[in-house]
């Protein structure tokens, strides 16, 4: 589980909680931010699932199968809407007879008053069954939206930082708003475009079958237009989908370590990266506009090959007298009524696909397998355990060696080293962002991946969500009530400031409200880690933000924070190794010493170093 960002117990991705938007700094020996810059190539990285064209249809069905009756009801009015719209030829045709017949004036006021009524009752069924149409489709849309959102956080970190946060980023943004787009107009204007081609074709056959098969000739075009649109569309659709989730990962490394990228200077080939990403994007877009222009071209062709057979036999209809001239101008009318409904399905082809390919990639999030349930573990504080392990984030390359490790039953570890020592992806092991690539951790019997809500993690970047104080410390425990939350606040010396914020804990903070200093803010992730109560708790340089007059202050209240649970800290500071049970020194991965910290500084090395340069750095501070 997780307290610094995410909710707890879901694997929820967030910067204090998991990393998830920077490589391992220890995988590089670079700084966290610097590590972006070595990170494998992005159009490498393991992207998240995408679901096949079956596996896509069935998922819909599933949606849509609690809501048969909204969906039949919104049917069954779009075909009444649409029968009645079809009486309009007919009398329109009835005009045209009565004309030529040289009828009295007198004759054309039902017809006409007929046409307003048809007018009136198409239009009012139209926009209801309209109205259904896009319930049904905003209600599934929903149901989606909610288990790709309930399973995007259930998917362990170490999947997510493979995939990179610019896939998950894409789909949560740009594939959503491309379904949803879809769902509010292509769905319900197919749906009124299918029916109005299926029931003219139907009234074209009623006139007489000879101006059906006229009509027909058409279909063969915009059939073979229609499978060689589809055939095309899809794979390049989704080819986009990639490539765009691409090029917005490159846009957030690059972004992400602009600082570093400066450092090292780095800028022109990140901007080579970033042009890069962005051409192939470019390239399948205008691809895409390409394939809609000839697609336009092509049903035309059917289009004036239609129409000139059903004139062609009209005419010859009413030479020989088996059609009068009302007749055959109905049936002109009708297929000419065709264009709009036929050219509109046609060409919702065309966000069908990009809204299919889309809607594929957010049904590969949902069927993606969840962590096991988790185990039943002893309610006491358990004993962490490192067998032989090892780690590497890239082949060939590992940052971890041979690790054996023992955290006893509510003792409190300091892991210290230098800079890309490997502190950081021990401890991303432990909490199970991460599996060992060799070895074994096991946490009271189980893996930490199956630990479920025993282990915990605090890091340096705290996210502080928008909304009142006492709900961003409810995502720790979400029944706490007001006085387990102030004594939670106590705990790590942060009710004073919290009562004194204008509306106490119903005070809004986050974005757009009370902005909290780092310091608070840290205070804040302390205390939904007292609130959340793991048995095992992993603070990564969870004080590294605060100035000196704050440091003593949070590692007061990690002090109390950790109180009674087995307790790994990676210190930023000596001063919580010297207060630590035990100090553990990492070297290139390695351990090179554990012990006491008077054992170690009377042993004289590596950490006696560490510890001899540290207060010599803390005396020359003003």
């Amino acid at each position: 589980m997780t307290t610094g960002a995410g909710t707890p117990g879901t694997g929820t991705p967030g910067a204090d909680a998991t990393g998830a938007d920077t490589t391992e700094a220890d995988a590089t020996g670079a700084d966290i931010t610097g590590a972006q810059i070595t990170a494998p190539d992005t159009a490498a990285r393991e992207l998240l699932p995408t679901a096949t064209p079956a596996r896509t249809r069935a998922a819909v069905g599933e949606l849509l199968r609690p809501h048969r009756a909204l969906a039949w009801a919104g049917f069954g009015v779009m075909v009444a809407a649409t029968a009645v719209g079809l009486l309009t030829q007919p009398l329109l045709g009835h005009i045209v007879n009565l004309v030529t017949d040289r009828s009295p004036a007198g004759a054309l006021t039902l017809p006409v008053v007929l046409l307003v009524a048809v007018a009136v009752a198409q239009g009012i069924a139209t926009a209801l069954g309209m109205s259904l149409v896009s319930r049904l489709g905003e209600t599934v849309l929903a149901e989606l939206r909610e288990r790709f959102v309930e399973r995007a956080l259930l998917l362990p970190l170490d999947r997510l930082e493979k995939a990179g946060s610019g896939d998950l980023t894409a789909r949560v943004t740009r594939d959503v708003s491309r379904v949803a787009e879809a769902v509010r107009s292509a769905l319900p204007e197919l749906a009124r475009s299918g029916l109005s081609i299926v029931l003219t074709f139907g009234a074209l056959a009623v006139l007489d079958w000879r101006f059906l098969l006229a009509a027909l000739l058409a279909v063969p075009v915009q059939a073979h237009t229609a499978r060689w649109y589809v055939a095309n569309a899809t794979p390049l659709y989704a080819k986009e989908r990639v490539a765009t989730g691409v090029q917005q990962q490159q846009l957030l490394d690059t972004i992400g370590g602009a600082g570093t990228v400066r450092a090292y200077r780095l800028e022109a080939a990140h901007t080579e990266r970033v042009t890069e990403r962005s051409r192939a994007a470019v390239d399948l877009t205008l691809r895409g506009v390409q394939l809609v222009l000839r697609f336009y071209s092509r049903l035309h062709l059917a289009e004036y090959t239609g129409l000139a057979a059903v004139l062609v036999v009209g005419f010859l209809l009413v030479r020989n007298g088996s059609a009068s001239i009302g007749t055959a101008t109905a049936a002109a009318l009708y297929f000419h009524s065709l264009f709009g409904p036929v050219n509109t399905a046609l060409v919702l082809l065309d966000d069908a696909q990009s809204a299919t390919a889309a809607l594929a990639r957010l049904v590969g999030v949902v069927d993606e397998p969840t962590p096991k349930a988790e185990r039943e573990t002893s309610r006491g504080v358990p004993t962490v355990t490192l067998t032989g392990v090892g780690h590497a984030y890239r082949t060939g390359q590992p940052v971890l060696h041979d690790v054996d490790l023992v955290l006893r039953p509510k003792e409190k570890v300091a892991l210290v080293g230098a800079s890309g020592a490997g502190k950081t992806t021990l401890a991303k092991l432990i909490v199970g962002i991460h599996r060992p690539t060799v070895g074994r951790i096991d946490i009271g019997g189980a893996e930490p991946c199956e630990s479920g809500r025993s282990v915990a993690l605090v890091t340096q970047e705290v996210h502080v969500f928008a909304g009142p104080l006492a709900e961003d410390l409810r995502l720790a425990r979400p029944d706490a009530t007001d006085e387990e939350l102030r004594e939670a606040l106590d705990r790590v010396g942060a009710l004073g400031w919290a009562d004194a914020l204008p509306e106490g804990l119903g005070t809004v903070v986050g974005d757009g409200g009370h902005r909290l200093t780092s310091d608070r803010a840290q205070q804040l992730a302390l205390a939904r880690l007292v609130l959340a109560d793991p048995p095992v708790a992993v603070l990564d340089e969870a004080t590294a933000e605060a100035g000196s007059s704050g440091a003593q202050v949070l590692e007061q209240a990690a002090e109390r924070a950790l109180d009674g649970r087995t307790a790994l800290v990676v210190a930023h500071r000596l001063s919580q190794a010297a207060t630590a049970d035990r100090v553990v020194v990492m070297e290139n991965g390695r351990i090179a010493e554990s012990g006491t910290h008077d054992e170690l500084r009377a042993a004289g090395g590596p950490y006696a170093a560490l510890w001899q340069a540290w207060s010599e750095n803390r005396s020359t501070e003003p």
